[in-house]
């Protein structure tokens, strides 16, 4: 038994290791920086600070890849949630967004930082840092409401 025990741990090791040789794409487009949301919208600073802390490594192309995203099968999932972060929105890409899309953006910035939805649960308990205060959404939701009605008056 114990040999079967053995040869099983053997193989999960193994199999471990073999993972670490999947190619998986962990890329950072290039960045326009005409195109990023501070040369579309205001952004006061501490508005800026609560998104480059908390939201800007899945929303924009600007992903800092921790240690763990290079370690499989994690990495995938890490991969995957980026991704995804992006194709909602992303701060890196902000000019291809018209008016009404950013509205809809922005609002949802808003509905998502109040339900606790955003940042991601799993995200924010790994970055600590990241974590909203009910002053930061507040701030969040401000913004965002002001930035909404401007872009509506504008069009």
């Amino acid at each position: 038994m114990r040999r079967v025990a053995k040869w099983i741990g053997f193989a999960v090791v193994l199999a471990f290791v073999a993972l670490q040789f999947k190619p998986v794409d962990r890329t950072n487009p290039p960045v326009d920086p005409d195109q990023a949301l501070e040369q579309h919208l205001p952004v006061p600073a501490e508005v800026k600070a609560i998104l480059d802390r908390s939201c800007r490594d899945c929303h924009s192309n600007e992903t800092q890849w921790p240690f763990y995203a290079y370690i499989a099968p994690l990495s995938w999932d890490i991969i995957d949630h980026v991704n995804h972060g992006r194709e909602e929105v992303n701060f890196s890409d902000w000019g291809a967004y018209d008016a009404e899309t950013a509205q809809g953006i922005l609002l949802e910035i808003c509905r998502q930082t109040r339900a606790g939805d955003m940042p991601h649960p799993s995200y924010a308990r790994i970055h600590r840092s990241a974590r909203l205060t009910a002053d930061d959404i507040r701030r969040l939701c401000v913004w965002t409401s002001e930035t909404r009605k401007k872009l509506k008056e504008g069009e």
